[in-house]
């Protein structure tokens, strides 16, 4: 793959995010309600996405022989506890992930 062949790559995947970032606000412009059903999804999308990565991380986990997910468990048990308490999804997810890390080691 060229150089140039990269940029054109890159610059298209760019647009088409930027497209998709900005579409929301080009259709609701101009003082049109926004529709019910995309509020709802507004409201449930990202709970739902989090469910669907909370799976994704633990699918490959193993239970069943050692350390039987303890790093996964007590890291995943760990961001909980912290979002709850400070309300910070940065300190969440940075201190569960050094958490993960620190487990993995010591396991």
């Amino acid at each position: 793959m060229t150089q140039s062949h990269a940029a054109v790559l890159v610059a298209v995947m760019a647009a088409v995010t930027a497209l998709l970032r900005f579409l929301p606000f080009l259709i609701f412009r101009g003082g049109r309600k926004t529709p019910a059903y995309i509020s709802y999804l507004g409201d449930v999308l990202p709970q739902a996405i989090i469910g669907m990565l909370v799976i994704y991380c633990l699918k490959d986990v193993s239970f069943a022989a050692a350390p039987f997910g303890l790093p996964e468990l007590i890291a995943a048990a760990a961001v909980v506890v912290l979002q709850i308490w400070r309300r910070s999804s940065l300190v969440s997810i940075l201190s569960g992930t050094a958490i993960y890390m620190l487990l993995i080691r010591l396991f």
